[in-house]
């Protein structure tokens, strides 16, 4: 399953992706994922979830990120929550030329039994068709 979070920047994205992997650590059974290019939030999340901040390896596009995102989700057999905080950020486009990494996460998601939650930095009439079924 893919959930999205969207809203323009400093509309609260962050505090919401955060508040969200926090509060699934009640629920987990398996591990979780947060992924983003910055250490700064690095202390709001609960030390039970995964923190990794991609600027640290050097992830350049999207095809990079897609396979850091799947070597990631390798790393453990029973992941169950991966979230991305700023995905089109990290990659380095617009979210409009991303419909592979959507078509990847909702493979790898589907497979795996993963429930994966992204920020996109935009309104929500402003997402791509691809992107808006995960509303």
């Amino acid at each position: 399953m893919i959930k999205i979070i969207c809203g323009a920047k400093g509309s609260g994205k962050t505090k919401k992706i955060i508040d969200a992997a926090n509060e699934s650590v009640a629920v987990a059974k398996g591990h979780l994922i947060f992924i983003t290019d910055t250490k700064r939030y690095m202390y709001d999340l609960k030390r039970e979830i995964r923190f990794i901040d991609v600027s640290d390896y050097s992830v350049a596009g999207e095809e990079a990120l897609c396979g850091f995102i799947k070597g990631a989700i390798a790393g453990a057999y029973d992941n169950e929550y991966v979230y991305i905080d700023g995905v089109a950020r990290i990659a380095g486009k617009n979210l409009k030329d991303m419909a592979q990494l959507f078509y990847m996460l909702e493979k790898v998601a589907t497979l795996r039994g993963l429930t994966v939650t992204l920020t996109c930095s935009c309104a929500e009439e402003e997402l791509p068709d691809f992107i808006k079924k995960y509303l």
